[in-house]
């Protein structure tokens, strides 16, 4: 049996897939990556190893997300992808004419247009937190509820509240003055949700022509309190796609497979024992011009295996395919 393995590393979570060549997920992991990408990855690979039937082979790697370079590196992966082309790709698969890909994650959100097939405009957020998965974790926690019912309680509401959803401070505060108040918890969670949506539409969205078919993916996808408010506010269907929270890692998987057989490629894959290596991470400036560039490195027990980071390609080790 032949599959690819995709690798989505973010800033939250990092999620690993196996695709067989038909497009069927074999796996997957959602893992929490606490600031801790290295180990992680390598523990991912342990865990996702476990799960595979022994005649398997990994045919290609692909690796996305803000760690995708350290990912990529590590594992020897074929293609290194930016998230946008990853998610687009993955949602493509899924809703082959899909025009709007709304996504959010645990630390950022983003918006891709798509029309005919190709990615036309984005935008993405990753200064702010309101409206991202952890500050959502950080509400719900608040309000001793479990997440996993954040978005079940909001379809409870009756009136929802308007909450100011501008900033996560400002939000918070509104939310401990509506309780204060005495409003019932549901209708709170149904003013954040819709806060949140209105948030990101009049920020991310802004000026951006949203049409259907819309499909919601990230981590927060799951949350069907925000879904709806989506649906109230666009006045159309928004479709949540199966392994809605691991689309980036499906995405670099696919292009993976897309790289290796269209262009008849063996895969760099080191396999699944890199998991019990030693790994570590250091940085150095460059001083070869002004632009002073601060270069990642990473070592592979004690040898170097790759640097990235530079404005430049007189550092570069694994490029951006």
């Amino acid at each position: 049996m032949q599959a690819y393995l995709g690798i989505d590393v973010g800033s939250v979570s990092t999620n690993l897939v196996i695709q067989d060549q038909a497009g069927k997920i074999i796996a997957g992991l959602y893992l929490r990556t606490k600031g801790r990408p290295v180990e992680t990855i390598q523990a991912g690979l342990q865990q996702i190893a476990q799960l595979l039937p022994e005649q398997l082979q990994i045919c290609g790697v692909g690796t996305t997300g803000s760690g995708r370079y350290l990912a990529g590196v590590m594992v020897g992966a074929d293609v290194v992808k930016n998230e946008i082309t990853a998610h687009a790709v993955a949602a493509s698969y899924f809703i082959p004419k899909v025009q709007t890909i709304l996504e959010i994650g645990g630390q950022d959100s983003k918006i891709i247009i798509l029309r005919d097939g190709i990615v036309t405009d984005f935008a993405m957020n990753t200064v702010c937190a309101a409206g991202t998965g952890s500050f959502l974790d950080q509400q719900a926690s608040r309000l001793g509820i479990p997440i996993t019912e954040f978005g079940n309680l909001a379809l409870k509401s009756c009136n929802p509240v308007r909450i100011a959803g501008r900033c996560t401070v400002f939000a918070e505060s509104d939310m401990i003055h509506k309780q204060q108040m005495g409003h019932p918890i549901p209708d709170i969670i149904n003013g954040l949700c819709e806060a949140l949506v209105r948030n990101y539409l009049n920020n991310i969205g802004k000026g951006k022509e949203i049409l259907a078919p819309v499909v919601f993916q990230g981590g927060v996808a799951a949350n069907t309190g925000i879904k709806m408010a989506f649906e109230r506010a666009l006045s159309m269907e928004i479709t949540v796609p199966p392994h809605h929270d691991v689309m980036g890692a499906i995405g670099a998987a696919m292009l993976a497979k897309e790289e290796l057989v269209d262009m008849h490629k063996t895969t760099r894959f080191k396999g699944f024992s890199i998991s019990g290596l030693t790994y570590h991470t250091g940085s150095f400036d460059c001083n070869g011009c002004p632009n002073n560039c601060e270069i990642a490195q990473i070592y592979e027990e004690d040898n170097v295996i790759g640097r990235w980071g530079a404005r430049c390609p007189r550092w570069d080790i694994i490029q951006e395919g």
